[in-house]
């Protein structure tokens, strides 16, 4: 990093000595021990820029409310609104060097913020940056604060500001399968039930429930950030409010509910919201949820599309790259195999906040420095990975519309709708012999006299081994149960959240 290296520095002092801090630094004594004390993920906080902007609106709302109550004074308050206001549009979001990975329960990441705004203000106010007579660190930037309310309430914000962009691509996802669902709406394949020949149905009945499924967890993951609402700031150190004036705790969340556009509320319980962090376990369990299904959707994906001679071979993903060193002409499902592996990421993440969430510790959970990195990665990862799946594979998606017919053609799935009119025992028979002989159904249902032609030709109608409407080719689904463009359904048509899948 380019500030370690300068050769012009300033003199910086905390409880346990002096430092020199390169002079071109907006961060100060603190961050710099804390770089020296954790080089351990080589990854700064700085990778996850809405866990930045989340804390400059923490502390922009702390000093609006202590500017309110009379607990800072306006001049000092100004500057320090400035630098937030800047740090939240992106600006010097490389100061913020601290590693994910922390000791010390996010003080450090607490106090590389208030000291990279706290020289901004100075600066603002044409004073040196370190003349922390003027504005301190401590004394005003964390005023009527603790890394114990700040952090715990950043966390929250940053995941609600981030799920906005993973919703997003989740959205444009199924769409683009249910775009392929609709593409594919005529075409005519055998289902299968564990890896073995099922009944017919339309290849774009199977990408259309992709599209459902994936909507399905829009909602569920709305549902899991409403949870994220409740803060605690105004706790200060362990949620007894101490060294927060009267009135401070009214004022910021105020404050902080109009910077942020969300809807918070403060804890009712301080001590209890301070210490807990079960909220946390519920939102990386939908973060789960979501990458497991599109684990299964990629799986799903790899087995259409194997082959292509020796395999399925139903559909044909877009060719990405060569996929051997020494077979030529062979091309592997590496989109689909990068998203699985994302949700075997999140999966292990979310045993990593379990673990995090049951070691707090009293009046304090020290771990959630690891609880923040798991989320924000795991929904950074996950929102790449949905843009990938879509971009790079579901939109190029190709049927390969022959081998499924002569799939269907020469399938004996069909009897299934017959055994309603020839009997479950009889239509048993006459598959295992179509599969010894390899015999149409259809011709050995008429040479034991069972049916004739024209009751065969209305029983197997491709519509109506699919469970299409007849004569239309559209899903036979009620329509006031099915989506709308942008994932919601009517609420009168809304099912109760399912608990499992």
């Amino acid at each position: 990093m380019s500030d370690f290296l300068s050769s012009q520095t300033r003199t910086e002092t905390d409880s346990l000595g002096s430092l020199e801090i390169p002079a071109s630094a907006y961060w100060g004594v603190h961050t710099a021990r804390a770089h020296v004390n954790f080089p351990i993920s080589r990854r700064p906080i700085s990778v996850y820029p809405d866990f930045v902007r989340a804390f400059a609106c923490v502390k922009q709302a702390a000093a609006r409310a202590n500017l309110e109550i009379g607990a800072l004074d306006e001049q000092r308050a100004t500057l320090i609104d400035r630098a937030c206001e800047e740090v939240k549009t992106g600006m010097l979001l490389d100061q913020f060097v601290v590693g994910v990975v922390q000791g010390g329960a996010g003080t450090s990441t607490n106090m590389n913020a208030n000291e990279v705004i706290t020289n901004r203000a100075l600066e603002l106010a044409g004073h040196q940056k370190g003349d922390y007579a003027f504005i301190n660190p401590n004394d005003h930037t964390n005023r009527s604060q603790s890394t114990n309310d700040t952090y715990p309430t950043a966390i929250k914000i940053a995941l609600a500001f981030s799920l906005q962009s993973l919703l997003e691509e989740l959205s444009l996802l199924a769409e683009s399968f249910a775009a392929k669902g609709r593409e594919f709406s005529h075409i005519i394949k055998v289902g299968r039930t564990q890896l073995q020949d099922a009944v017919p149905m339309t290849l774009g009945q199977e990408f259309n429930a992709f599209a459902v499924t994936l909507r399905e967890d829009i909602e569920r993951l709305r549902e899991a950030v409403s949870l994220l609402g409740e803060v605690n700031m105004g706790a200060t150190a362990i949620g007894t409010g101490i060294n927060a004036p009267r009135g401070y705790k009214e004022s910021v969340i105020r404050h902080l509910r109009e910077i942020t556009g969300l809807d918070l509320v403060t804890a009712g319980d301080l001590v209890e919201s301070t210490s807990d962090t079960g909220v946390f376990i519920t939102f990386s369990g939908a973060l789960k949820r979501s990458a497991l299904k599109l684990s299964k959707i990629s799986n799903d994906l790899r087995l259409l599309s194997s082959g292509p001679q020796a395999g399925l071979g139903e559909i044909n993903l877009p060719a990405r790259q060569a996929g051997s060193s020494i077979m030529p002409g062979k091309v592997n499902p590496v989109i689909p195999e990068a998203v699985s592996q994302v949700a075997y990421s999140v999966a292990g993440a979310d045993v990593t906040v379990s673990m995090a969430v049951e070691a707090g510790q009293l009046q304090l959970n020290a771990f959630e420095p690891i609880i923040a990195h798991s989320l924000f990665q795991s929904i950074t990862w996950l929102e790449r990975a949905c843009q990938t799946l879509r971009v790079n594979c579901v939109d190029g998606i190709t049927a390969n519309e022959e081998r499924l017919a002569d799939t269907v053609a020469r399938s004996v799935t069909v009897i299934t709708a017959l055994a309603p009119v020839i009997g479950y025992a009889e239509a048993a028979k006459l598959a295992k012999q179509a599969l010894a002989t390899n015999e149409k159904v259809s011709d050995l249902v008429i040479t034991a006299g069972l049916l004739d032609q024209a009751q065969l030709d209305e029983i197997l109608q491709p519509a109506k081994l699919a469970g299409l409407a007849p004569d239309t080719g559209v899903i036979d689904i009620p329509k006031q149960v099915l989506p709308d463009a942008a994932g919601e359904a009517p609420e009168a048509a809304k099912a109760p959240a399912k608990g499992s899948d």
